[in-house]
C-alpha cells in the first residue's frame, strides 16, 4: 500500500469514528420521535381517554387529554440548559428502541422524585427542598399523628390510608414541568421548564381554593385587590419560601419567611399611616384579615374521595371571627379568620375502626388568611357592623355538635365578642 494511500485510509478512519463517536441529538432519539407526535401518541392513548372535568369551589377544571400530558412541544429542544440533553439521562429508559412497551423499562416518570432528585445535579435551589412544606406536607401528617389511635397496628392502618392524602406532594417536576397530580397530572408547557410556572394551572390545581379567591372566580366575592393591581402568587410567595430554608416546620404560618402583610405595609402604624387610630386600637388584638377579607371558601371536595354524609363536607362560603388557636410572635391577634378544615372523627373509617380515638386533639376551624382582600369591607364600614354583631363570630351554635370538643379552643364565649359601641 502507497504512503499516500495509507495517509487517505488513516484520515477516513479518524472522520469515521469521530462521526460515531458524536452524541445523538436530543430530538433524533425514538423517545422524541414518539413524544412529539400528536397523532403516534392518540393512537397510544385511544383507550385511555380523560378523566371527566370536575369542580373544585365551583370553578371547573378541566383536565388535559391524554395523548397531550406527554406531548413534547418542539420548542423544548430550543432550552439552552434541557433541551440537548437525552430522554434518558433524567428518565432511563431504553432511547434506542422504537417498542412502546419494552422502550419504557426503567423509565422513571418523576426524577425529581424522592426530592430533589436528579435535579441537585445542576441546580442548587433544590438544597433545601426536601424539608419543604411543600415536599413533605408535614403539617397534614402532624394533624393525623396528634388524632390517630395509638394502637400500632391500627395507627399503621391510619397511615397507610394517608398516602391517599399524601400523592398530593409537590416534587420539583410537578411545579416546574407537569401539572399537579391532582388534576391528572401531564406537562404543562410542552416538557418547557416553567421558571415561574402557571400562577392558575399550577398553584390553583392544588390550592383552588385559595386562587379562586384571589382571581374572583368564585362569584360570592370581588378578586383581592391584589389580583386587581396585576400581582400573583410568587409576587408575596418567593422562591425561597418555596424550595424551603433547611429548617423542618410544622406548619405554614410557622414559615420565618412567609409573607406577613407588614412587609408591605409597615406605614399603618406610623404617624403618616392612614386610619392609623383605628390600626392602633386593634394592633396584636385582630388580625388584618378580620377587617380586610370577604366571605371566603370553607373547602373540602377536592380533599376527599366519596361523599362523607348529606352536606357534611361540601364547600360553602362563609366568614368566621375565631379564638387564635395558636398565638407566635408572628400571629400574635387574639382573634383571628377561621377555616373549617375538611376532617371529622371516623374519616377513616373505610380503611379502619376507631383510628382517630384522639380527634378532639386539634380543632376542626383552623387559623385560615384568606386570599380575597379589599382596602373596604361590610365589616370595617362600621364599628358596630364587628363589634357586637354575633353572627360574625365562631360561636357553639355554628360547630357541628360532634366537633364541639375538638373546637372548644376557637369558639368564641358570648362574654368574650366586642360590645357594641355607642355612636
Amino acid at each position: 500500500m502507497s504512503r499516500g494511500l495509507k495517509t487517505v485510509m488513516i484520515v477516513l478512519t479518524a472522520a469515521i469514528g469521530l462521526v460515531w463517536s458524536q452524541p445523538i441529538s436530543a430530538q433524533d432519539i425514538e423517545c422524541a420521535k414518539c413524544h412529539t407526535s400528536a397523532e403516534t401518541l392518540k393512537k397510544l392513548t385511544k383507550n385511555l381517554g380523560p378523566k371527566g372535568p370536575r369542580s373544585t369551589m365551583g370553578v371547573e377544571i378541566k383536565q388535559t387529554a391524554r395523548y397531550k400530558r406527554v406531548l413534547i412541544d418542539q420548542a423544548f429542544f430550543e432550552d439552552e440548559n434541557h433541551g440537548e440533553l437525552e430522554c434518558n439521562y433524567c428518565h432511563g429508559g431504553d432511547p434506542n428502541n422504537s417498542d412502546f412497551k419494552t422502550a419504557h423499562n426503567g423509565v422513571d416518570r418523576d426524577p425529581s422524585y424522592p426530592a430533589p432528585g436528579i435535579c441537585s445535579d445542576c441546580h442548587d435551589e433544590t438544597e433545601h427542598y426536601a424539608k419543604s412544606l411543600h415536599y413533605n406536607i408535614r403539617g397534614m401528617k402532624l394533624a393525623v399523628d396528634a388524632r390517630v389511635n395509638p394502637d400500632r397496628t391500627v395507627r399503621r392502618k391510619v397511615f397507610n390510608s394517608f398516602a391517599n392524602c399524601a400523592r398530593c406532594h409537590s416534587s420539583c417536576g410537578q411545579c416546574h414541568i407537569n401539572q399537579p397530580v391532582s388534576i391528572g397530572g401531564g406537562f404543562s408547557a410542552g416538557h418547557r421548564f416553567q421558571k415561574s410556572p402557571s400562577m392558575e394551572k399550577t398553584c390553583g390545581a392544588c390550592h383552588a381554593s385559595g386562587v379562586s379567591e384571589f382571581t374572583g372566580k368564585n362569584k360570592s366575592f370581588k378578586p383581592d385587590i391584589h389580583h386587581e393591581n396585576e400581582m400573583e402568587c410568587m409576587d408575596c410567595h418567593t422562591q425561597e419560601q418555596m424550595h424551603g430554608d433547611g429548617n423542618m416546620y410544622d406548619s405554614r404560618h410557622d414559615v420565618e419567611n412567609g409573607p406577613v402583610c407588614l412587609d408591605c405595609h409597615e406605614e399603618i402604624f406610623t404617624d403618616d399611616g392612614e386610619n392609623k387610630e383605628t390600626h392602633a386600637a386593634h394592633k396584636d388584638e385582630v388580625s388584618c384579615h378580620v377587617c380586610h377579607s370577604q366571605p371566603y371558601n370553607n373547602c373540602a371536595d377536592c380533599h376527599l374521595t366519596k361523599d362523607w354524609g348529606p352536606g357534611k363536607f361540601k364547600s360553602w362560603t362563609a366568614f368566621k371571627i375565631g379564638l387564635n388557636p395558636k398565638k407566635t410572635d408572628k400571629r400574635p391577634e387574639s382573634f383571628v379568620t377561621l377555616r373549617h378544615a375538611p376532617t371529622y372523627p371516623d374519616i377513616f373509617k373505610a380503611d379502619v375502626a376507631d383510628g382517630l380515638t384522639n380527634f378532639n386533639k386539634l380543632p376542626t376551624w383552623t387559623l385560615a388568611t384568606p386570599h380575597n382582600i379589599r382596602r373596604k369591607t361590610p365589616q370595617n364600614s362600621d364599628c358596630n357592623n364587628c363589634h357586637g354583631n354575633w353572627n360574625l363570630f365562631l360561636m357553639r351554635k355554628d360547630v357541628d355538635t360532634k366537633l364541639i370538643k375538638a373546637n372548644r379552643r376557637v369558639i368564641v364565649p358570648p362574654s368574650k365578642i366586642p360590645v357594641k359601641l355607642l355612636d
